[in-house]
């Protein structure tokens, strides 16, 4: 193999690779001799098959598998050879080829720059401590309690209530026909809650037990059977129950059933719920006080190829029009992504950082905790997406290379009340949008 550097401009290298032609034909007779124990022709035994005759049949099939193949010998060594730190794909262009001849192509490809860290100690940052108000924690109390009614029936003569819970059985019809699925028995529904059909319960309002109503609702447009959908149904209503709404106290017992140890550890699991919630947000708006920080003072050559693969992703649901439109905005973007993910490579890999298998499974189990009921689900979603797991590992890897940036620059704590966190977070969402404007209306 002959390899010839034609170019070299910035990061993008060309080469001219040649294969002479009896190092193919040698690749070729090998491929034959494995094909004479695998091939199985009719009039002769199986591994006896001669050479001419496979080549006959599948001559062409086997010079292109042997081409391919050394199509990624020869370039992943050439690229060894000239020492070349690839980014993203190369590209690969045939000049010569078939065969009894020289196999000549050109790969252009593009290498990572070298990149030198400077010192960022100088960094500033907010780190933002949020505190949860009690008033908070005991609304959040109040909606929890809200969500776990517990109902007591009404004496027989009293009259259903919005928020009164009803226990009735059905007999429906449309055109005075009954239908698969026009009867239920023993239906509960909470009056207010418009969670049967639309308009249903309201009309159940002011029953009694063992009344009978009739009450009148349209089917849903996605009613299982097409001809019903949208149909003006009457409803033959015999109230079984009607139960009023028994006040839940929010004590021990009220946690211990929500799964807490007690009222206090409730309250506490809240305010951690609330916290998170915010934190999420303000770590952020400090992230991106740093990665601004961080890409102001580096400054090298980002790979064409990176930054024509980011904006394929970022813009692939795009229409050509929007594409066009923002062309110079998302380049820009492209770009910035390109830099800041070169730099924290870089930086996690000067200070050794790894993301280990553990790691991934205990992300998984804390994503498995925070959906209880869906263990399974998420555990399939993750077997079957590989490249789920790897977007996780990617971005435990960027956590721990922002956590240790973190311990090297200066960072000031401020403690913020929910109100002032989101007005923090509404502030940093607007300039977000404004940046975005400006840029639209200077194209």
């Amino acid at each position: 193999m002959k390899v010839e550097t034609q170019s070299k401009k910035g990061l993008r290298t060309i080469l001219s690779i040649l294969v002479d032609k009896k190092t193919i034909q040698k690749k070729i007779e090998e491929r034959l001799n494995e094909l004479q124990s695998e091939v199985s022709i009719k009039g002769f035994r199986p591994g006896k098959v001669p050479a001419s005759v496979i080549k006959n049949q599948f001559g062409k099939a086997i010079y292109g598998d042997v081409i391919d193949k050394l199509l990624k010998e020869s370039s992943a060594e050439a690229i060894k050879e000239k020492k070349i730190k690839i980014a993203g794909q190369p590209k690969i262009d045939l000049k010569t080829f078939g065969e009894g001849k020289d196999l000549n192509y050109i790969l252009e490809v593009d290498s990572l720059p070298e990149i030198k860290l400077k010192s960022f100690e100088n960094f500033k940052a907010t780190e933002y401590v949020i505190k949860i108000d009690s008033k908070i924690v005991n609304e959040k109390l109040k909606e929890i309690a809200n969500r776990h009614k517990h109902f007591e029936d009404r004496k027989e003569d009293e009259k259903a209530k919005t928020g009164d819970q009803i226990v009735f059985d059905y007999s429906a019809t449309v055109d005075g026909n009954k239908f698969e699925g026009s009867e239920g028995k023993g239906v509960q529904i909470e009056l207010g809650r418009d969670l049967f059909l639309k308009g249903f319960d309201q009309q159940l309002i002011s029953v009694k037990k063992n009344e009978t109503r009739s009450v009148e609702s349209i089917l849903p447009s996605n009613h299982p059977n097409k001809e019903l959908a949208n149909k003006k149904t009457k409803f033959e209503c015999k109230i079984l129950n009607v139960k009023k709404p028994k006040e839940t106290l929010i004590n021990d017992e009220f946690a211990k059933h929500m799964g807490a140890k007690d009222l206090s550890d409730l309250k506490n699991l809240i305010e951690k719920q609330v916290s998170s919630q915010y934190k999420q947000a303000l770590d952020s708006i400090t992230k991106k006080e740093i990665l601004d920080q961080l890409e102001k003072i580096h400054n090298f050559d980002l790979p064409k190829s990176l930054i024509d693969s980011e904006l394929a992703i970022m813009t692939q649901n795009l229409k050509k029009e929007e594409k066009d439109k923002h062309k110079d905005a998302n380049e820009k973007l492209a770009k910035s992504r390109i830099k800041l993910g070169l730099l924290l490579n870089e930086y996690g890999e000067k200070n050794n950082l790894k993301v280990t298998e553990e790691e991934i499974n205990g992300e998984i189990q804390k994503q498995i905790r925070g959906m209880p009921g869906q263990e399974k689900m998420v555990i399939e979603y993750y077997k079957k997406n590989p490249q789920a797991a790897q977007s996780l590992k990617g971005a435990l890897y960027e956590d721990k290379i922002i956590k240790l940036l973190k311990s090297k620059i200066k960072l000031t704590s401020k403690t913020l009340s929910t109100f002032e966190a989101e007005k923090v977070i509404s502030e940093f969402n607007g300039s977000k949008t404004k940046v975005k404007s400006k840029k639209i209306s200077k194209k």
